[in-house]
């Protein structure tokens, strides 16, 4: 079994590419959403989360776990691999390095969470791969509650997303990454403002890649999703078809 968590529905978006890289792995999610969101919570509390979801995974048969959100990632991953040094651990931080290398203006831009803007491992990231470029670092607070509302076509949404996208564009952003993994259900709408302008760099894909190559027989299972949350489990699988993921129900154990 392999264990994916997140605050609440962001991580989804990365789940859905891990059954797309690992068809025959078993899957067991886990929705914070007692606490959901993470981007305005103190670091402390952060990793109080972390281990405890970390623990209860391991104790329920999960032998590789995904930390499906940037803003864990960023406060927690280190202290998880030290709880569970036998336990393969992935994290999720924001695509920093595939925009610095693809960038043509020189200038990226990076949408986080309050938490991961001031993080540490978002500045060493920043420091470690893109020390040649220009980064600007974009706080988005309230996105991610809208999208675990489900609230993807509130005017005011559009209207704020409007507001900090093209600020960054005027100033010659031609990569924006997703630095939260709700904000992928986001990426619609952020595509009608960048337009042709600048690219979106999501790091799912990749998370299923590293997943992949640490899976070994964990890869060969029955093809099952177990879905689970700290608080409303039934909105965790009302969210599926609205979120474009009703493929992922018909795996639910």
């Amino acid at each position: 079994m392999i264990g994916v968590f997140d605050s609440g529905l962001g991580g989804l978006s990365v789940l859905a590419a891990l059954v797309d890289a690992l068809p025959r792995a078993d899957f067991s999610y886990y929705a914070d959403t007692a606490h959901v969101p993470y981007g305005n919570k103190s670091e402390e509390l952060i990793q109080g989360r972390v281990l405890a979801i970390g623990e209860h995974l391991a104790n329920h048969d999960c032998e590789l776990l995904v930390v499906a959100c940037n803003t864990a990632t960023a406060a927690a991953v280190q202290a998880l691999r030290a709880a569970h040094p036998g336990v393969p651990v992935v994290g999720v931080e924001p695509g920093i390095k595939p925009a610095a290398q693809e960038t043509q203006s020189g200038r990226i831009a990076v949408l986080v969470t309050e938490a991961t803007a001031n993080s540490q491992r978002l500045k060493h990231l920043i420091r470690d791969h893109a020390g040649r470029v220009e980064v600007f670092v974009e706080p988005c607070p309230g996105w991610a509650t809208h999208v675990e509302m489900l609230q993807l076509d509130d005017p005011a949404l559009a209207a704020d997303v409007r507001a900090r996208i093209e600020p960054l564009l005027d100033k010659g952003v031609d990569r924006i990454v997703l630095g939260c993994t709700h904000y992928s259900f986001l990426a619609p709408l952020l595509q009608e403002v960048v337009g042709s302008s600048a690219q979106l760099v999501d790091v799912a894909d990749a998370v299923a890649r590293q997943t992949q190559r640490l899976a070994g027989p964990l890869a060969h299972g029955a093809g099952t999703l177990h879905l689970h949350a700290s608080a409303y489990p039934e909105r965790l699988h009302a969210a599926l078809p609205r979120l474009r993921l009703g493929h992922l129900a018909a795996r639910i154990a």
